[in-house]
């Protein structure tokens, strides 16, 4: 619990700090992802600083920053040669994510570029899906309780999409997480297809759930344009195979080494254009998951929103707060009229602690 909440507060410096100083226009990509990283590496050298049972405690990314624009919808994370700029009006989902000994605290805002002196409201198209995201995320941090099942979350979901009158991203899972594992077998699917499905699970006490909502004015089914894009990858731990090249081997090996079980960006490997030389190797025998950047219809309003929040025994705890940075003037014509849904947002979260009694 402890070290869930630090990494929470980690992340939650880091993101503010990327929301606050360095989402601006004129700003690269790259840069900001890169700053953004940093932050967080330097919050988390805060803590245990000194070895627990003769080990250092791990800690740090557990998913580098991401700036997604536009109708990008994921894990846009530019390498050092990319020059794309940040541009008024644009809207950008960060995810970044931080882990202390293994303990994950995950989280996305979705927010648009503004000038220093232009804090415009924020209306149409683009107000319906980031309201819906944080309707959504409200409904689903509540129903999250011990007893309740996944599916009935995303039934849930579901209802809110259909209120504000926009469509759920395809292929957007919410998995429960544990010590050093960002992807356990308890999945939230998004979105149902004929193609994609999910085994219903019940939520038990002390569950951990990474909730990741994504909405959009399209259709939700996204597509890959250029695999070269794709900038993060994480290793796969069923896979082997004895690679051929030296480049091959040096990049797993630093991988294996410094990277074992979480994402990471290509343009932190050792080696530089020989880690570039070494990378489709690894790819070509399943040595590595790419994590690629996918896309929206052009011209489609798409938003996320991701919390971390553990199931507790009194009320959940949603250590992380993508939600309350997201302080840009949003106004939607759109609201939730689910009866069931609305009655359930008038609970709170977690119970506030009742007084103890004097003795």
């Amino acid at each position: 619990m402890t070290k869930y909440k630090i990494a929470a507060d980690c992340v939650n410096i880091a993101l503010e700090h990327c929301i606050t100083d360095l989402i601006k226009p004129g700003k690269r990509i790259t840069d900001i992802c890169v700053a953004a990283d940093l932050k967080l590496e330097q919050e988390c050298a805060k803590y245990y600083t000194k070895k627990v049972d003769g080990q250092k405690v791990e800690k740090g990314s557990s998913i580098p920053c991401c700036i997604s624009v536009n109708e990008q919808v994921s894990y846009n994370c530019p390498d050092n040669e990319s020059k794309v700029l940040l541009e008024e009006g644009q809207t950008v989902k960060i995810d970044i994510g931080a882990h202390i000994d293994g303990y994950v605290a995950h989280q996305a805002v979705t927010i648009i570029v503004q000038g220093e002196n232009a804090q415009t409201q924020i209306t149409g198209k683009q107000a319906d899906v980031i309201k819906a995201c944080i309707a959504a995320q409200e409904v689903a941090a509540r129903m999250l309780r011990p007893g309740k099942t996944t599916n009935e979350i995303s039934v849930a979901i579901e209802k809110v999409a259909k209120d504000f009158g926009v469509n759920l991203v395809e292929g957007v899972l919410s998995h429960n997480m544990k010590r050093f594992a960002i992807d356990g077998n308890k999945i939230i699917l998004l979105k149902k297809t004929t193609q994609e499905k999910a085994d219903d699970h019940k939520i038990e006490l002390y569950d951990v759930f990474g909730l990741d909502i994504v909405m959009t004015t399209g259709e939700g089914k996204l597509k890959q344009k250029d695999e070269k894009e794709t900038q993060i990858y994480k290793r796969a731990l069923e896979k082997t195979y004895s690679l051929k090249m030296k480049a091959s081997r040096g990049v797993f090996s630093d991988v294996c080494f410094r990277y074992p079980s979480f994402p990471f960006a290509a343009r932190n490997l050792e080696g530089g254009n020989s880690a570039k030389a070494g990378l489709p190797e690894c790819l070509k025998h399943d040595l590595l998951i790419p994590y690629p950047v996918l896309y929206e219809k052009a011209g489609e309003a798409v938003a996320q929103v991701k919390t971390t929040v553990l199931v507790m025994g009194k009320g959940n705890d949603r250590i992380t707060k993508a939600i309350e940075m997201m302080q840009q003037d949003v106004s939607s014509e759109k609201v939730l009229v689910d009866e069931e849904l609305v009655e359930l947002l008038k609970q709170p979260l977690k119970p506030p602690a009742k007084p103890r009694k004097k003795k």
